[in-house]
């Protein structure tokens, strides 16, 4: 899943042209190394993300999916404020209300995700949470050829259903679209956010907020089994795993790889996501699944490109 990084999630429906002169030019010496070192920091964030997910999965047993959620998002929180050390003074009515906004729709659909997990396979709860940030993409490009890319996500989800869901539990398939709408939201919030407060500051104050909001559904669920030694270090490596790791590496990624590249990458997270399920949790796909996930990526892919596309006519188009 993604699940979630805040580079990922705001670079999957948006994919600007990157200007030259920037480290991502293919004229300048940033680049000197290819793009095989960016595309593989992305590959191993994404490797990370997903295998988190797994390991949170195994997790659910001792702590419940709120349990596993509360103790991820305190662990991250507690990473980022540390590593950001952000200021709390400075900051208007406004910026304030962004942020606790970030930080609630991180915690829905950090939330609903696992929920989720707990219901369905890893893959299939992947899949249909994509489809939050690629419908946004779709909305706000505004552009006819993706009602195609819509049109063949839909086909994928369907098809991953059996054609009415009667493989998966209606539950679980809720709360992954539930998640999936919580991530556009992510993401509109997350873009807001940024713009509001410097460098990662926002990030790590959401991340608080979504924690707190979230430990007395933790405490709620799993009481005193979030004390647990054993318990704490695998939340922990969750947190590790889903968060901390991924966000550092996409964070140097995004420094010499176009964001375009970016998004197509992310794009494959359904794929690595039902390979984390497969190997970790013993979760098999069938060739119609596997299909329907390979539908939702190629939408996923062409809405991307459909947009760099656009936006690069866009820029070549002189104002009148």
């Amino acid at each position: 899943m993604s699940t979630v990084s805040t580079s990922s999630a705001a670079t999957s429906t948006s994919a600007p042209s990157v200007p030259s002169g920037t480290p991502t030019d293919p004229r300048t010496p940033g680049r000197r190394f290819g793009s095989l070192g960016p595309v593989g920091l992305v590959l191993i964030g994404g490797i990370s993300v997903q295998f988190g997910g797994a390991l949170a999965v195994t997790l659910m047993p001792r702590a419940g999916a709120l349990g596993v959620v509360t103790l991820r998002l305190l662990a991250a929180a507690l990473v980022l404020l540390l590593v950001c050390r952000p200021r709390l003074r400075g900051h208007s009515r406004t910026d304030w209300g962004t942020v606790t906004l970030f930080g609630i729709a991180m915690a829905a659909m950090n939330g609903l995700f696992y929920c989720a997990a707990a219901r369905i396979p890893l893959g299939a709860a992947v899949t249909l949470e994509v489809l939050g940030p690629l419908v946004l993409s779709v909305l706000a490009s505004r552009q006819v050829v993706n009602a195609l890319w819509a049109g063949l996500a839909l086909a994928g989800v369907f098809l991953l259903g059996g054609g009415g869901f009667g493989n998966l539990d209606p539950t679980g398939v809720a709360f992954a679209l539930g998640a999936g709408a919580m991530w556009a939201a992510y993401i509109v919030f997350s873009a807001r956010t940024g713009r509001r407060f410097p460098q990662a500051d926002g990030l790590a104050l959401a991340m608080a907020i979504a924690a707190l909001l979230f430990l007395p559904l933790g405490i709620a669920e799993a009481g005193t089994r979030l004390l647990d030694p054993t318990t704490v270090a695998l939340g922990s490596a969750v947190a590790l795993l889903s968060s901390v790791l991924p966000y550092t590496l996409e964070l140097l990624a995004l420094r010499r790889l176009p964001a375009s590249t970016f998004a197509i990458l992310m794009s494959l997270e359904p794929a690595i996501a039902a390979t984390a399920g497969f190997l970790l949790l013993g979760q098999s796909l069938s060739a119609p699944e596997a299909a329907a996930i390979a539908l939702v990526i190629a939408a996923s892919i062409g809405a991307v490109r459909t947009q760099v596309r656009r936006g690069k006519a866009h820029v070549a188009t002189p104002e009148a």
